[in-house]
């Protein structure tokens, strides 16, 4: 058998060409801070800290850490990390997801030039996206470039899915008017910002090789470290696209599991009749799980934290088939419908200051919109579904064609 030469295949990460072209590393100038997670690593698993710290010596002053902190450590919605100096690094962290979601003068003072290598997940809620929008708009008249290493979105970049985030309902994970599955790379977000909103910075994208816009993370042959503390799995990033929005509810979306994001469940549910109930429901609506990309498992778990600790929950664990055509947006969807509606009084949504928002339902801020959860209460169709989705679509498709860098 004939043995497969990874390094052929793999793709090579903007990390990776700074690491081995000495020009890249000599077109950088200044101090340097960098903004990096646990996930920022090269394919042998080095962290790209400690590779910049090779290259750059003292020049690299400043690290900076996103939501869930520089290690990567720390859990979900409004759940702080502290500002300290590394015990190893010996430099100061940062947290942009702290007293602040935006870099001060006093953080930047001194900095030249800011490198962001951030592994994101390809959906509008997950806030690293919104964390580079948030520094782009804060560089802006300010003698500083910002250098993007570009990463794999993970889901690919072909499939576009979810309603557009509309103006008022703007936060911190929605922060551009974009569907909920994006399709696009880190670096592809910070152009779409820069063309289509106006944000007027210097930025430079460094570009992955060897990278195609139908690439799911496993045609990339590179290392899976989860970029999140719940996003254990490279499955669990499908699922994410659609199983995010029960944040919105009181349903448990597997947090406090080893599998979380990919199961969904509520306490007293039976999980092989609800599971029946789902794919009928889903059948009528020629929404068929095989020839879609996806499988429904009826599952229990015992979440040890967060809702419903400690009790034990029944429903259905999602499973992506075929990456190619798994819709997980209209999935959740379709699942928080029958939720809401087999549940009754039971079912409730979140109504908790969510992502530093005080006045809008989560729900409303996850799907960028409200009329998808009036959709929900309704027992809306699919059909109706489709065409809110597809509202603003086409300009959106237009806007992204005009930016993307991987063809």
């Amino acid at each position: 058998m004939k043995k497969i030469n990874l390094t052929d295949e793999r793709t090579i990460t903007g990390l990776e060409r700074l690491i081995t072209d000495k020009d890249l590393q000599a077109s950088i100038k200044g101090n340097i801070a960098l903004l990096c997670h646990s996930a920022s690593i090269d394919h042998q698993f080095n962290m790209g800290v400690q590779k910049c710290i090779e290259i750059f010596g003292e020049r690299l002053k400043k690290i900076f850490g996103p939501q869930h902190g520089f290690v990567t450590d720390v859990q979900d919605n409004m759940k702080e990390t502290e500002h300290y100096v590394h015990p190893y690094f010996k430099r100061p962290v940062y947290s942009l997801y702290s007293e602040t979601r935006i870099p001060t003068d006093e953080m930047l003072a001194g900095i030249d030039t800011f490198i962001v290598d951030l592994q994101d997940v390809g959906t509008r809620v997950y806030t690293y996206i919104s964390t580079l929008g948030l520094l782009l708009e804060k560089c802006q008249k300010k003698d500083i470039e910002i250098i993007i290493l570009d990463r794999p979105n993970p889901v690919g970049g072909e499939l576009v899915e979810g309603t557009l985030l509309k103006p008022e309902f703007k936060s911190f994970v929605g922060l551009y008017p974009i569907p909920q599955r994006h399709g696009l790379t880190m670096g592809e977000v910070a152009l779409f910002g820069l063309k289509h909103l106006k944000v007027d910075v210097h930025v430079r994208v460094i570009e992955m090789k060897k990278w195609k816009r139908n690439y799911s993370f496993l045609d990339t042959h590179l290392p899976w470290v989860l970029p999140s503390p719940n996003l254990s799995t490279m499955d669990s990033a499908f699922s994410f696209v659609g199983s995010v929005l029960f944040e919105g509810t009181n349903v448990s979306e597997g947090r406090g599991t080893t599998r979380a994001l990919e199961m969904v469940g509520f306490p007293q549910i039976e999980s092989f009749s609800f599971c029946e109930r789902v794919l009928k429901a889903f059948q009528e609506e020629d929404l068929v799980s095989l020839r879609d990309g996806f499988q429904l498992r009826p599952v229990i778990f015992l979440p040890t934290f967060q809702k419903h600790a400690g009790a034990t929950c029944g429903g259905v664990q999602i499973h992506c088939t075929d990456h190619t055509l798994f819709h997980s947006w209209t999935v959740g969807q379709m699942l928080c419908r029958e939720f809401y509606h087999f549940l009754g009084d039971q079912f409730k949504w979140n109504n908790a200051p969510y992502e530093y928002e005080f006045h809008k339902l989560a729900i409303d801020l996850i799907n960028g919109t409200d009329q998808v959860r009036h959709w929900v209460e309704k027992k809306g169709t699919l059909k109706e579904l489709k065409a809110l989705e597809n509202e603003g679509m086409s300009l959106y498709l237009n806007q992204r064609d005009d930016i993307l860098l991987y063809r």
